[in-house]
């Protein structure tokens, strides 16, 4: 996670806590937490940087929509920052 920018965490974060989403969905996901648009040249090159990384894995569903779900990986880098977080940041 360490190598990860800010927004790819927030990718990280938007797959995991949706059902099977594909692009669109992650992008209106962020667009709404950012309060402004997040244009596909920034969101695609990501999602490709996190699956070369191992984090996500990207499959179809259906010819031409793509669907993005964290991998074992993924789900450990994100549980340990998340707990490293809890460190600093009290609820």
């Amino acid at each position: 996670m360490h190598d990860l920018t800010g927004f790819q965490r927030d990718l990280l974060v938007v797959i995991t806590g949706l059902d099977e989403p594909h692009g669109l969905a992650i992008k209106e996901e962020l667009e709404d937490y950012y309060e402004g648009e997040v244009n596909h040249g920034r969101l695609y090159p990501n999602l490709d940087e996190l699956v070369t990384k191992g984090l996500v894995e990207k499959g179809e569903k259906d010819r031409r929509t793509n669907v993005y779900h964290l991998t074992q990986r993924g789900e450990r880098e994100l549980d340990a920052r998340q707990e490293w977080e809890a460190q600093y940041v009290s609820a």
